[in-house]
């Protein structure tokens, strides 16, 4: 296992969320393993170090465009940038199994937010190179829910905003059906619940289904 796993990378004010890529960690289960190996280095008389990677589009933190359950939808490029970048609120879920309306009620959640759900998948599935099939996600009903307050970006701590078992590919469509972008794979062990300013970049590819991203958090001083 890779130590990189832990305290999140912090420069000055920013935290950094993301999770680190690396060979032999955790994909979803039929995907391409992230491999990154060297195609050409120094040490064997090439004039520099190169190298290469293979994995699926889904690894790691990385974001989910609407061609990804939705025939016809929009691929990776069309995502406008106020989708990641800007006020983000970072909320703590405390159910050991789903995320449910009746902890987000409370919280009166507002038409353009951007919201990041911590659970203990940050505590509890980034510790193994395994991949977990129980984890907390959102399901259906929430999903739901989600569009009805109209909030602009999801985002979760594990692999998918779906179920393994339960209601996965019905979750990604109602959120993308409804214009909701999705950020999956974040590492939120280390943060508070609150507001942040987010900064999350997926790579710029041209009709993906998704893209791996970096992930940034700066607590907001209200």
């Amino acid at each position: 296992m890779n130590n990189s796993f832990g305290s999140p990378v912090e420069n000055k004010d920013w935290i950094d969320i993301s999770v680190p890529l690396y060979s032999g960690m955790a994909v979803w289960p039929g995907d391409t393993p992230f491999e990154r190996t060297n195609a050409l280095e120094i040490a064997r008389g090439n004039q520099c170090n190169l190298s290469q990677i293979s994995t699926t589009a889904h690894v790691g933190t990385h974001m989910d465009a609407p061609c990804h359950y939705l025939e016809g939808g929009a691929g990776m490029e069309t995502m406008p940038i106020t989708a990641s970048i800007g006020r983000a609120r970072v909320v703590a879920i405390r159910d050991p199994e789903l995320i449910r309306t009746s902890e987000l009620e409370p919280l009166h959640l507002a038409k353009g937010e951007r919201v990041l759900f911590k659970t203990r998948n940050s505590e509890h599935c980034w510790k193994t190179d395994h991949f977990q099939k129980k984890y907390i996600y959102i399901p259906p009903e929430t999903a739901h829910y989600l569009v009805r307050r109209g909030v602009q970006t999801v985002g979760i701590d594990y692999l998918s905003v779906g179920g393994f078992e339960h209601g996965g590919a019905e979750t990604h469509r109602i959120l993308l059906e409804a214009g909701i972008w999705i950020i999956e794979g974040l590492n939120l062990q280390h943060v508070e619940p609150g507001d942040y300013e987010l900064v999350c970049l997926p790579l710029k590819i041209t009709g993906s289904d998704g893209a791996p991203a970096r992930a940034v958090l700066r607590k907001l001083v209200l």
